[in-house]
């Protein structure tokens, strides 16, 4: 069986830390140096997105083929 849980654990952080930017770029999450940047409110998502990315690699090599 092929080793799964570093993609999942990966994605899994990564969509974590893309959300916390995403809400510190939108100025939801304040006190820091990054709320109300518009910067981070794009890098969030994309982080997001790649976390997700991880997350599906994972799943998919984690099924057995038919």
């Amino acid at each position: 069986m092929k080793r799964v849980w570093p993609f999942i654990v990966g994605g899994v952080v990564l969509v974590a830390i893309g959300l916390v930017w995403t809400l510190q770029g939108l100025n939801v999450l304040g006190g820091s140096a990054m709320s109300g940047s518009t910067l981070w409110a794009v890098i969030g998502p994309i982080v997001i997105v790649a976390g997700l990315v991880l997350i599906g690699v994972g799943v998919a090599r984690r099924r057995p083929k038919d």
